[in-house]
This record gives structure tokens, sequence and C-alpha cells, in this order.
């Protein structure tokens, strides 16, 4: 059995930025380890995606967009072709949903 093609995932800028808030965030208010092992988390779950529809409708944004959990942060993500994907957002999901939309 062959291995599945890898998907590419492309960080949009406001999500490269959402990781690094989280990332400082918790390097302040937690530890530098601890914030380290987020943000790889984050990373890992994206890099596991080996397939477009391995993972949930995003509930609020809808198709084409999808959403990985991890920990309390959403990954919001949309699909450009069979290879590719963008992540567009790294959402902590204990804030208020009413700051949970797509930037443009």
């Amino acid at each position: 059995m062959s291995k599945p093609k890898q998907i590419v995932p492309i960080w949009d800028n406001y999500a490269k930025e959402d990781l690094k808030r989280i990332y400082k965030f918790n390097k302040k208010y937690f530890s530098l380890e601890f914030a380290k092992k987020i943000r790889d988390e984050i990373y890992q779950r994206v890099g596991d995606i080996v397939f477009l529809e391995q993972w949930q409708k995003d509930d609020i944004l809808g198709e084409p967009y999808r959403r990985v959990v991890i920990r309390h942060y959403k990954i919001v993500y949309r699909v450009v072709n069979k290879e590719k994907i963008y992540i567009l957002m790294v959402f902590d999901t204990r804030r208020d949903p009413i700051e949970y939309k797509l930037k443009k």
C-alpha cells in the first residue's frame, strides 16, 4: 500500500500572528517550556493532515473551511487544491466567539 501524498500547509500571516500571540501568552503566564510545547503540538497537528477532508467542517464559517482542534485551540484551514491547504487562523476557544471571524 502506498503512503498518502503529503499535504502542504501554507500559513497565512494572520495565522502566524495568532500563533505568536499564543506563544507569548503561554510564555508570560506559564513557562517557556509550556509555550514551546503548545506551539509544537499545533504544528504537529497541522502536519498530521494527510487528506483534505480529514477534519470537520467549521461550525461557524461552514464550507469550504475546516477545523482541527488541539487542547482548547481551533486551527481553521481552507483547501486550496489536492495538495495544499491554507492555515487561516488559530483561535483560542475560550475567547468570546464574536471575535471568531475570518480576517481579510
